[in-house]
């Protein structure tokens, strides 16, 4: 059997050869997330590297054709929506050797027993960083230009002809930033990647998991959380909720960001104390770009949602539609390796739960 590095070439021609391995796969998800996040290509190529079972994308662990999937699956394809996997599940399924995610965190589904009996877990979270990496750039720069108040006055003051004439605000702009990240997350990690591809920037990070000789192959400066919250003009957050980063960003590391600075956060909501950072941009001491809020949505009354110095949006930074094709294309490179007999690329691991999103 080939065993060259290149999923396409060894998923398209693998798959022709008579002997070629391919493991027998159930599939489980949300209704509609087939076809969402596995067009006909990719489709196509999951039909060439692995078995499916003929009982179809399940829904759920409790009808008959699922335990009859169940029984026979080697492989456990999911996705959005995908039921809990538990003892009772894993008891239904004696031939199961790996799972793989078509999507980001598979903390909310799989239970621990899944580690405990030697199951293999894969996640197409790096695909979905691509997106999100890609929404909090355009953030970075739409905020530091001022874009999001000024868009607001000039949508009342319609006579304006330059933003000079609609804000007499602090500019930031977007030459010589001092960025500071917050979490070396692959969204993290690819935000770096194009800050410095990007922008004139000089980047601090934030992460008490990454040393100085990643940070310095990262090519940024590994500082303190009160220390990058003091010097950065903007601030973004890619850390993982967990309980020891509930509101991570509380009310006294707010009061640190100089004056006009910018928050922007693509993590989750609960990282930044939501009340608190109200409070600073109500003040006009800080801007926010939030694509989560704590709670999310918030109540239809809060000031955020009126405050010209706050841009909210409706947890879209992650895969969206063209987008969501990158996540079953990782999936199925997985498949592809597990059908190889090489190592999964993107390996979930259980000691890395705790903190990992």
């Amino acid at each position: 059997m080939r065993t060259t590095d290149d999923p396409t070439a060894r998923a398209g021609s693998d798959a022709s050869e008579p002997d070629a391995y391919r493991p027998r796969t159930a599939m489980a998800m949300g209704p509609g997330y087939l076809d969402e996040v596995f067009p006909a290509p990719v489709r196509s190529r999951l039909e060439e590297v692995a078995d499916l079972h003929p009982a179809g994308v399940l829904h759920d662990f409790t009808s008959a054709r699922a335990a009859a999937a169940l029984a026979e699956a080697e492989v456990l394809l999911t996705c959005w929506g995908c039921p809990r996997i538990d003892a009772a599940v894993l008891d239904l399924a004696p031939r199961l050797r790996t799972i793989v995610h078509a999507a980001g965190t598979v903390k909310t589904f799989l239970a621990p027993e899944v580690f405990e009996r030697g199951v293999r877990v894969s996640s197409a979270a790096t695909a979905n960083a691509v997106p999100v990496a890609e929404f909090t750039l355009a953030s970075i720069i739409l905020g530091a230009k001022r874009a999001f108040p000024l868009a607001r006055r000039f949508e009342v003051r319609r006579s304006a002809r330059t933003a000079a004439e609609l804000g007499t605000r602090p500019w930031i702009g977007t030459a010589g930033l001092t960025i500071g990240v917050i979490g070396a997350s692959r969204t993290g990690r690819r935000v770096i990647e194009l800050l410095h591809a990007v922008l004139d920037a000089d980047i601090l990070l934030y992460d008490p998991y990454v040393g100085d000789a990643d940070a310095a192959a990262l090519g940024v400066t590994r500082v303190e959380l009160d220390q990058l919250m003091a010097a950065s003009d903007v601030v973004t957050v890619h850390a993982p909720q967990t309980p020891e980063t509930r509101h991570l960003l509380d009310r006294r590391r707010l009061g640190l960001m100089r004056h006009g600075a910018l928050l922007v956060n693509t993590a989750r909501g609960p990282l930044v104390d939501t009340e608190a950072l109200t409070e600073h941009v109500a003040a006009g001491r800080l801007d926010a770009v939030l694509d989560v809020t704590d709670p999310e949505p918030l109540r239809a009354g809060h000031p955020l949602w009126d405050l010209p110095n706050a841009f909210l949006t409706p947890h879209l930074a992650g895969a969206l539609g063209n987008e969501t094709a990158r996540l079953g294309a990782e999936a199925v490179d997985e498949i592809a390796r597990v059908a190889s007999g090489r190592d999964l690329r993107h390996p979930v691991r259980a000691e890395d739960l705790e903190r990992s999103a």
